[in-house]
C-alpha cells in the first residue's frame, strides 16, 4: 500500500516541497496547516481566533474534498505561539467539534510557528463511510 497526495482547490497550496495531505488505506492524514488564504496564499494576520478559524476551515476543505470530513478526525495537533492563547484557540476549535466526539487531541505551546503565526494544526482522519 501506498500514500496517495491529496490537495482541495479550496485549501492553500504548499509552499514548500511537502503534501497537503496523504491518504493511506482509509486515512487521511493532513500536513500542518497555517492561517493561508487558500486563494491567494497569504498569510492572515488577524487575532488568533480569526486565525484558527481558517485553519480549521483549510482542514475542512482538504477533508471534504476527500471523503472525509471534521466528524471523522480522529486525532488533531495543535501548536500555538503562546499558551495565554490557549483558551481563544479552544473557543473557536470546540465549535468545530462540537456535534460529534471530541478527536484525541495535542497541544504544544511555547512555538515559534513559522511566518511568525500564531497557530498550525494538523489532523489524522478517517474516510466516511458511504451511506446506504
Amino acid at each position: 500500500m501506498r500514500p496517495v497526495r491529496l490537495h482541495a482547490p479550496d485549501a492553500p497550496a504548499p509552499k514548500g516541497f511537502y503534501s497537503p495531505a496523504v491518504r493511506i488505506g482509509n486515512l487521511i492524514f493532513t500536513a500542518g496547516q497555517l492561517p493561508l488564504d487558500p486563494k491567494t496564499g497569504e498569510c492572515l494576520r488577524g487575532s488568533v481566533e480569526e486565525q484558527t478559524d481558517l485553519v480549521i476551515r483549510n482542514i475542512k476543505a482538504l477533508l471534504e474534498t476527500n471523503g472525509s470530513s471534521l466528524e471523522h478526525v480522529v486525532k488533531s495537533t495543535i501548536f500555538i505561539r503562546s499558551t495565554d492563547q490557549w483558551d481563544a484557540v479552544n473557543k473557536v476549535y470546540s465549535r468545530y467539534f462540537e456535534n460529534t466526539t471530541p478527536p484525541a487531541r495535542g497541544i504544544y505551546c511555547g512555538l515559534d510557528i513559522n511566518y511568525g503565526l500564531d497557530i498550525e494544526m494538523e489532523v489524522v482522519a478517517a474516510i466516511a463511510e458511504p451511506e446506504e
